[in-house]
């Protein structure tokens, strides 16, 4: 490698490593040319039609389809290349010392090829036109090497925050989460860099909106429930997912997840539990298979079988909010996936929500006092088992 090997320890092994990976999978090409065999990638298919649900391990995974990327192929060449030249340049910058953010891969990537067509015609093409061409191709070197962006060392905006009685070791320093006054620690985009050193709580509880995050974290909830407290700011990013899924498989600490409910709360409960459809080749690193959700549930507003709702019918039509088309599409989307369409729990869940055409966000039962929702609501709920796995 050029240069001197400059950050902590940690960093440099999961540079070495990265970059050792990397040059041993793309150095077959080269193999391939001096043998002359047309050179070519073999990537498992990032579709639909080929993430599978694991039932055993709970998750979504990706299958055994694979496309041939050939460069001799003319439907093919241009994304061989541009995966070729995206490789090129993560590797670069594992070898000199650089952190990219994916935006930086982009800008590095992205300029405009000239040349001539068989008439002699001056042409123009780009690399690639958008960002999320760029980021395609960064999921396709990972599931073509194995590894994924953070363990090369690629850097993307923290979304994720945590609070709590626990010690963790980043970068070299010893940062204490309880001791943070009324801001929380930022997940770093690198998660699995991060080393537990102990921890005093009980359980994990992750919350969807910042906002109720801090409410909770300013009300101490964290301190009187010895709960390590998460939110994901909505659709958690990678990192918050990976943070969750460590909490739970090396601590052994339960997960509570708290989202609106309506069905875009409750699929972001989904990408928590068993992993998203795009990132379905990341699902055993990200997804929380035992993660439960404690609510925001329909049941808790309407009551069923001898359930009472924790809300009167005055306080439901104040905080009612009508659900759109779009929501409802969503809805029945969910019900075909087969770990929700066969837990009749979740049958009951979005049945209702069917049934009435509305949703209520977190902030309705928090309306009710925040005492309310962080002293009774929450472990209450967590206390006689009522949430659905």
């Amino acid at each position: 490698m050029s240069g001197e090997m400059f950050g902590d320890e940690v960093d440099i092994k999961a540079r070495l490593r990265a970059a050792e990976v990397m040059y041993k999978k793309f150095h077959r090409l080269i193999s391939d040319v001096i043998k002359g065999r047309p050179p070519k990638l073999e990537i498992p298919k990032r579709t639909l039609s080929n993430t599978i649900f694991d039932p055993e391990r709970g998750i979504l995974v990706i299958g055994e389809e694979k496309l041939e990327r050939e460069f001799l192929n003319v439907g093919e060449s241009r994304r061989f290349m541009q995966t070729l030249l995206m490789a090129s340049i993560i590797y670069q910058s594992l070898i000199e010392n650089e952190y990219p953010t994916i935006r930086d891969l982009y800008y590095k990537g992205k300029h405009t090829i000239v040349y001539r067509d068989y008439s002699g015609r001056k042409r123009e093409e780009n690399t690639w036109d958008e960002q999320k061409e760029s980021d395609s191709v960064i999921q396709d070197i990972e599931v073509y090497t194995g590894l994924f962006r953070e363990d090369m060392l690629i850097l993307s905006k923290e979304k994720g925050k945590v609070v709590g009685n626990m010690r963790i070791r980043s970068g070299g320093d010893v940062i204490d989460l309880s001791k943070l006054g009324h801001g929380a620690y930022a997940i770093e985009p690198t998660p699995d860099l991060i080393e537990f050193l102990d921890v005093d709580a009980e359980f994990v509880l992750v919350v969807e909106k910042d906002a109720v995050f801090q409410q909770l974290h300013r009300a101490g909830f964290w301190k009187k429930y010895k709960a390590l407290l998460v939110t994901g700011s909505g659709q958690p990013d990678r990192a918050t997912r990976r943070f969750v899924r460590r909490l739970h498989e090396e601590l052994k600490l339960p997960v509570y997840i708290i989202t609106d409910s309506d069905p875009y709360g409750w699929y972001i409960y989904s990408v928590y539990k068993v992993g998203s459809i795009t990132l379905s080749y990341e699902s055993e690193r990200l997804a929380t298979p035992k993660a439960k959700f404690l609510g925001v549930q329909m049941t808790d507003i309407f009551g069923y079988r001898g359930k009472k709702p924790y809300l009167s019918e005055a306080e439901r039509k104040k905080f009612m909010i009508k659900a759109t088309d779009k929501d409802v599409k969503r809805a029945k989307e969910l019900l075909n996936y087969s770990w929700i369409g066969k837990n009749r729990r979740w049958n009951v869940e979005i049945r209702l929500f069917l049934k009435h055409l509305v949703k209520l966000e977190i902030e309705a039962i928090a309306s009710k006092g925040l005492k309310f929702f962080a002293y009774q609501y929450i472990p209450e709920k967590i206390e006689t088992g009522d949430w659905i796995d």
